[in-house]
């Protein structure tokens, strides 16, 4: 949709205000610091009924208001520009559908929902209303899959016919809480969690999906929610990618595998944006925000891997979150289209959706065109 959903203020000039619901990591580590650090944005409420939350907001953000409740901010929707959404999984659906019905512009956390049905539902009811509706996929604007676009896009790679992703990590003592729960309401889980960020980058590059396969498990003693899951997509174009989302990895693979007709490129570790949000560093300040050193870059070449010398070293571009919001605050000032849109995050969830499904069934699904 294209419409700005700016119902509030005359002053063009003047900060979009931003109401926050949810500070726990997505909150207080991405969201806010994002939010608090983009041209044309203002941090104004922090939605936590937790008190400690509450005085970790207060701290970080002294002119920041609290609330203890959505509802607070519904009450006073005049005074605000924007919600964003960055609460328990579960939430953000009839969080999302009260904002939009008291008329402000959303964005919410990822996943946007439990289905693609109720995505799609969101995603009319914002166009009903004339109100822009986003999903927050930060890893749109990761270093790695920066310069993967720039080298698909420049035809280093010739024709890709195998994309290989993984977002792996060694945890194998559970942590508990909502994302680790098996209840089905809560929407826990990896497949759901990391793979609504390997999916939505497989989709962006290579398409729509023609055929879904994926295998999950749950492996740690005491986990109830997957935490090891394999996904595998032949898109419409051919291309086939292989994608997985780990807690019990005890050997990291690389971030990225992507196979060509002329050559490969290789990516190992983690864009740094994340660690630099939760050691405080603030993109505002920083000068090298989204750098990462020689060493880390990744490699192109052919008939060789890279860990023995094969190939030569891609300068990796600067990672960019504080492009999402940047872009989030264009689109309701310009009425243009939202970064990520909330009928791309439903064609996501069509994959997560027909990824359990397979893994339950056994089965490769078949993706009907919507």
């Amino acid at each position: 949709m294209t419409g700005t959903g700016i119902a509030h203020g005359t002053d063009t000039r003047a900060p979009l205000r931003v109401g926050l619901v949810g500070y726990g990591l997505a909150g207080s580590v991405f969201h806010a610091p994002l939010i608090a650090t983009t041209e044309g944005l203002a941090l104004d409420t922090v939605v936590t009924s937790n008190p400690e939350r509450q005085e970790q907001a207060r701290a970080e953000f002294p002119d920041v208001r609290l609330a203890a409740s959505p509802d607070e901010l519904w009450e006073r929707a005049d005074e605000l520009d924007l919600v964003v959404i960055a609460s328990p999984n579960k939430t953000h659906v009839p969080i999302a559908a009260a904002a939009l019905e008291a008329g402000l512009p959303v964005v919410v956390d990822k996943p946007i929902a439990g289905t693609a049905a109720e995505a799609r539902e969101l995603a009319a009811l914002a166009d009903e209303r004339g109100l822009l509706l986003s999903v927050f996929q930060n890893r749109r604007w990761d270093n790695d899959f920066l310069t993967l676009q720039q080298l698909i896009a420049a035809g280093e790679l010739g024709d890709v016919q195998r994309f290989e992703s993984r977002f792996e990590r060694w945890r194998p003592q559970t942590k508990g809480g909502w994302r680790e729960s098996g209840d089905p309401a809560e929407i826990g889980g990896l497949l759901f969690d990391l793979g609504s960020h390997v999916v939505d980058q497989a989709l962006v590059l290579f398409g729509p999906a023609a055929q879904v396969y994926a295998e999950s498990d749950v492996r740690r003693p005491g986990a109830e929610a997957d935490d090891d899951t394999f996904i595998a997509i032949t898109h419409t174009n051919g291309v086939r990618s292989h994608l997985y989302v780990s807690a019990t990895t005890a050997q990291l693979g690389p971030r990225f595998r992507v196979l060509g007709s002329r050559a490969g490129f290789v990516k190992y570790g983690l864009d740094p944006q994340e660690s630099a949000l939760r050691e405080g560093r603030r993109p505002a300040a920083d000068e090298s925000w989204g750098e990462e050193p020689e060493s880390a870059w990744g490699h192109v070449g052919a008939g060789e891997s890279p860990l023995t010398g094969g190939g030569t070293p891609v300068r990796t571009l600067p990672g960019n979150y504080p492009a999402y919001y940047a872009a989030i605050a264009t689109a309701l000032r310009d009425g243009t289209a939202p970064p990520v849109t909330a009928e791309q995050a439903a064609a996501a969830l069509d994959v997560l959706e027909a990824a359990r499904r397979s893994a339950r069934e056994g089965i490769t699904v078949g993706m009907i065109p919507v």
